[in-house]
């Protein structure tokens, strides 16, 4: 077998490509129509013109439909180095979508989508979510190529559309295709920590919520004339706070953060003027859940609080359900996928990587519902969705010689 000082050596010599295809990737937005954009059509056509030029066994694109972005539908697009062996494969999955870039002045090193390499990092919005991953899972396999190295398996690298609001469109519809086998094994590359020393094997379960109160509005002079939802809307949600984290208390030091967290976080404009009482208000909650609760019954407790609101104050009060996903079985830290992950980093990296649980959401969730081993882990200074995120190129260079080993077999 090809010593791996040799590989390393190739994929270092890889450095300023690495660095030139990020920065050109992350300057194709790819925002999600619910949050104003068009989806990942132009970023997957450049990804899959990259890939073509670098010479990847076979390239193949499945769009699901979306009528909401214009070219209507969204990609997933998938590339194959084949290996000795296609009994089992290995995937790496990273996503194309990436979020808004939020308040553009607070973005001090550069435009969002006009990156900028600064000394060890490249900045831009998607550079460490998920450009990082991406790069470096291509320029792993592109090292063994170049090097006439074969896989010990098939590696199937899965760029995915729809990661951030949901994977409606993206791995949940690749997993209806049937591409993945129950025997292979999957490292998706969206979680971990600056160290490298993190491998995800658990998520705790997930709810988005809407609340909506529906009040009447009138002038600020004459409150009694209306119903005040802002007001009713601070109650409800002060209050819901309150019982979710009080009877929802218990500790998983698996987990980091250990408990489940309900937090409040978007709120939509009521009125447009400082006189007008407001007949509507509305709140979302994000809530990450730890695995040993049903979520049922935390939504049985929640329309429960909002009835006793509605007879307390005559307002209308609704809940939508944004995202309900349930945490599946955890993987075992001896899971082979794990195993192979550990070994993989211990070799590139001379660390013992340790395995705990995330309240983030990923692909993972979805293979592990499938029962097909699955483990998460890159390298990440964690400040996706921050502005001036940054990916570090010292990371993502090491990344690819761990994607390179677990190739490698």
């Amino acid at each position: 077998m090809l010593d791996k000082a040799v590989v390393f050596s190739q994929i270092d010599g890889l450095r300023q490509e690495m660095i030139e295809a990020l920065m050109s990737l992350i300057s194709v937005p790819a925002v999600a129509p619910e949050n104003g954009g068009d989806g990942e059509a132009q970023k997957a056509k450049c990804l899959v013109q990259l890939l073509e030029r670098l010479g990847f066994d076979k390239v193949e694109c499945y769009n699901a439909p979306d009528g909401r972005v214009s070219c209507g539908g969204r990609p997933n697009v998938v590339a194959y180095l084949f290996g000795v062996s296609d009994e089992r494969r290995l995937w790496i999955v990273s996503h194309l979508d990436v979020v808004p870039p939020g308040k553009v002045d607070a973005w001090t090193e550069t435009l969002p989508f006009s990156s900028v390499l600064c000394g060890d990092r490249v900045v831009g919005r998607g550079s460490e979510d998920n450009g990082q991953s991406l790069v470096s899972s291509i320029f792993a396999l592109r090292a063994l190529k170049l090097l006439g190295v074969k896989p010990a398996f098939t590696v199937g690298l899965v760029f995915v559309a729809d990661e951030e609001q949901g994977s409606t469109y993206g791995i949940q519809y690749l997993l209806k295709q049937q591409l993945f086998k129950p025997n292979d094994f999957v490292v998706v590359s969206d979680a971990g920590n600056a160290a490298g020393d993190f491998i995800e094997v658990a998520e705790k379960s997930l709810l988005w919520l809407k609340l909506c109160v529906m009040g009447k509005q009138v002038h600020g002079s004459r409150p009694d004339k209306g119903l005040n939802a802002h007001r009713i809307g601070m109650d409800v949600a002060l209050a819901l706070d309150r019982l979710l984290h009080e009877k929802y208390s218990k500790v998983d030091a698996l987990f980091d953060v250990p408990n489940s967290t309900f937090e409040p976080t978007r709120k939509e404009c009521n009125v447009e003027a400082v006189n007008i009482i407001p007949g509507e208000d509305i709140t979302y909650f994000d809530c990450r859940i730890l695995p040993v609760y049903n979520l049922d019954e935390v939504l049985e407790d929640i329309n429960q609080l909002l009835r006793y609101y509605e007879e307390k104050t005559r307002a209308k009060i609704t809940l939508e359900l944004l995202q309900k996903q349930s945490s599946p079985i955890l993987n075992s830290d001896t899971d082979d996928v794990v195993l192979r992950l550990k070994t993989a980093i211990k070799h590139a990296r001379g660390i013992d990587a340790s395995v705990g649980g995330v309240g983030g959401g990923t692909c993972a969730a979805f293979f592990r519902q499938q029962g097909i081993h699955v483990a998460v882990w890159c390298t990440i200074d964690g400040i996706a969705h921050q502005p001036n995120e940054y990916a570090r190129v010292s990371s993502m260079i090491a990344d690819a010689k761990v994607f390179a080993l677990l190739a490698m077999g």
